[in-house]
């Protein structure tokens, strides 16, 4: 069946709340299977049924991203069901010692913030790009952050902002590799957003945030890649 003719697949990781889960909601309606997942079923599979009453085409599954075993588990079920995947979000984080400076934040710290922020980026990509590389179409979105630009950064969160800074850099690792296959990887800047990470004090929405993240996702072929955007503008790194 050619691309053009079935519905297209994405997957988000950490999708049962926040941003992931408005980026699965967004998706959905522009005519994507959505797979959302997370670590935990029980909120993986109530944030399915909400976007289920919301007559939208969803499906759930369980990845830690943080386990390689796990996301392999979960990319062999997905793509048994699917047998392709179209887009991946990675949108999953977390946010450990905010307030911490970096001489204080520990080694354990920083390797707990990598697993997630990182390594699990990681793990998800060699999971399920070759397969797009394969089928010569793909589109992958590392969710990053403002704190993660070297061009700005400076004593915040310091786990948070050098993982994220990482992850800029495999970002452009992976596109330059991909480049010509119809595989196009991007970093998306969300902004600071109302959510459980950001708080509620932050002055941007979760439709706000996911807005570049899924215009990233479903990028035409002709699409930038290699890139770090936010409002769907190219941002210094």
């Amino acid at each position: 069946m050619g691309l053009e003719s079935r519905r297209k697949v994405a997957l988000v990781t950490g999708a049962n709340r926040g941003i992931g889960l408005e980026v699965s909601r967004q998706l959905a309606a522009n005519g994507y299977h959505v797979v959302l997942t997370g670590r935990d079923r029980g909120l993986v599979e109530s944030a399915q049924s909400q976007l289920r009453r919301e007559h939208l085409d969803v499906s759930a599954a369980v990845m830690d991203v943080a386990d390689e075993a796990s996301v392999r588990r979960c990319a062999g079920t997905v793509q048994e069901r699917f047998a392709l995947v179209d887009a991946v979000v990675n949108n999953a984080a977390v946010l450990i010692a905010e307030d911490r400076s970096v001489l204080d934040t520990t080694v354990d710290e920083f390797r707990d913030t990598f697993e997630v922020n990182l390594f699990g980026v990681v793990s998800v990509c060699r999971a399920f790009v070759p397969s797009m590389v394969t089928n010569g179409y793909g589109r992958i979105v590392n969710v990053s952050s403002a704190a993660g630009q070297l061009s700005s950064m400076s004593t915040y969160a310091p786990a948070y902002s050098v993982s994220k800074a990482a992850l800029n850099a495999f970002t452009v690792q992976l596109a330059a590799e991909l480049k010509g296959t119809g595989v196009l990887v991007n970093s998306v800047n969300p902004g600071w957003v109302r959510t459980r990470m950001g708080g509620t004090g932050a002055p941007r929405s979760v439709v706000q945030g996911a807005d570049t993240i899924v215009w990233a996702a479903t990028l035409p072929s002709n699409g930038p890649t290699g890139g770090f955007f936010s409002d769907r503008r190219r941002i210094d790194w």
